[in-house]
C-alpha cells in the first residue's frame, strides 16, 4: 500500500518491491464495469512503469461496495469502483437512482461536468471520499422468471433484486415490486435457486454475470443510466505522491471515454446475444412508468437538501 511505503520513506528505510496500488471492484470481469477496471488498471500499470504494482480484484473479491467504502476508509485499498451504494454516502447521490432522469451518454457527460465533479464531489469529500472520475454501468433493463414486464402492474409482487440503495428499493417499491437488496456477487445463485425472481441491471453486467442462463425475460426500460465512481478515500488520495496521482487522474480521464465508447458498442451487441442466448425481449411503456415515478421524485424533494434544484438542474441540462 502507498501509506506503508509512506511510512517506509519517513522511518529511512526502503522495500525491494514496487509499491502496491490496491484497487477493486464489486462486478464481473466480463461486465462493461469489469472491462472498463481491466483497461484502467492495464493503462495505469503502463504508465507509472515498475516502480509501482497496480493490483486489480474484481468480483467483489475483496469485498462487496458498502465494505470496499469501508476499506478505502481503512487504507486497506487505494481505489475502489463505486456505484449505487454511494447514495448511502451521501443522499445526494440518488440522483441517479432517479427513474428516467438521464437521457442518453451525452446528457450524462454534461451532469457529471457540471453537477457531479462540482456538487456531488464536494458531498463526498465532506464524507472523507475522493471522486476522481465517472464511469458507467450503463443504462438498466428488468429481468424475471415469471412474464415480460410491460406496464407497472407486472411487477405486483415480484421478489426482484436491487443493489444496496433505499432509493432503488424505493423506485421498485412504488411500482409494486417486492425488491430485495443484496450484494451483485450473490445474484446469480439467488435467481438459480429462486430466492428472487428477477433483478435489474445494464446489459452489459447480465450478460457479464450470466444471468441469461437462469432468467427468461428480458424488459428493455432503460428506466435508470447507472455511473460507477472511481473513488479513494480523500486522505489516501492526499498521501498519494503527486505524480502517482496525476497518473491516476489522466488515465481514469482517458478511461472514461474509452467506457462511454464501449458502453454505446455493447448496448446492440449484447442485446442480439442476450436474444440468442434464449432471452424473450419486449419493450416497456414507458409513459406508464414515467406515470407510477412521481412518488420518487417527490420523496428525493423532501427528503434530500435542494434535491428539487439537482433535479431541475439535471433535466435542463438534456435540452442542450
Amino acid at each position: 500500500m502507498l501509506a506503508a511505503t509512506l511510512l517506509a520513506a519517513a522511518l529511512g528505510t526502503t522495500t525491494a518491491h514496487a509499491e502496491k496500488i490496491v484497487f477493486a471492484i464489486g462486478g464481473s470481469p466480463n461486465s462493461l464495469q469489469g472491462q472498463t477496471a481491466q483497461y484502467f488498471a492495464d493503462s495505469l500499470q503502463a504508465r507509472l512503469g515498475d516502480e509501482h504494482q497496480v493490483e486489480y480484484y474484481h468480483s467483489g473479491q475483496l469485498g462487496d461496495e458498502r465494505q470496499l467504502i469501508q476499506k478505502l476508509r481503512l487504507g486497506t485499498v487505494d481505489l475502489a469502483a463505486i456505484s449505487s451504494v454511494m447514495s448511502s454516502v451521501s443522499p445526494s447521490f440518488a440522483l441517479f437512482d432517479m427513474p428516467f432522469m438521464v437521457k442518453d451518454r451525452e446528457h450524462l457527460k454534461r451532469i457529471d461536468d457540471a453537477i457531479v465533479m462540482t456538487d456531488l464531489a464536494e458531498d463526498a469529500k465532506s464524507k472523507g471520499l475522493k471522486l476522481v472520475s465517472t464511469w458507467e454501468n450503463g443504462f438498466r433493463q428488468i429481468t424475471n422468471n415469471e412474464h415480460p414486464i410491460v406496464a407497472p402492474e407486472d411487477l405486483d409482487g415480484l421478489k426482484l433484486r436491487t443493489p444496496q440503495s433505499e432509493w432503488r428499493t424505493g423506485m421498485f417499491n412504488a411500482w409494486g415490486a417486492n425488491p430485495t437488496p443484496m450484494a451483485f456477487s450473490e445474484v446469480f445463485v439467488a435467481l438459480q435457486t429462486g430466492v428472487v425472481d428477477g433483478q435489474e441491471n445494464p446489459l452489459s453486467n447480465i450478460d457479464g454475470a450470466k444471468f441469461q442462463e437462469v432468467q427468461k425475460y428480458l424488459s428493455l426500460s432503460n428506466h435508470v443510466y447507472s455511473p460507477i465512481w472511481l473513488t479513494s478515500s480523500q486522505a489516501g488520495w492526499n498521501k498519494m505522491p503527486e505524480d502517482v496521482k496525476a497518473a491516476i487522474a489522466e488515465v481514469s480521464a482517458e478511461t472514461q471515454s474509452w467506457a462511454f465508447a464501449k458502453g454505446a458498442e455493447l448496448d446492440d451487441k449484447l442485446l442480439a446475444s442476450l436474444k440468442a442466448g434464449g432471452m424473450a425481449v419486449n419493450e416497456v411503456d414507458r409513459d406508464a412508468f414515467v406515470t407510477a415515478s412521481a412518488p420518487v421524485y417527490q420523496a428525493f424533494s423532501d427528503k434530500v437538501d435542494g434535491g428539487q434544484a439537482l433535479v431541475d438542474r439535471a433535466m435542463a441540462l438534456a435540452k442542450e
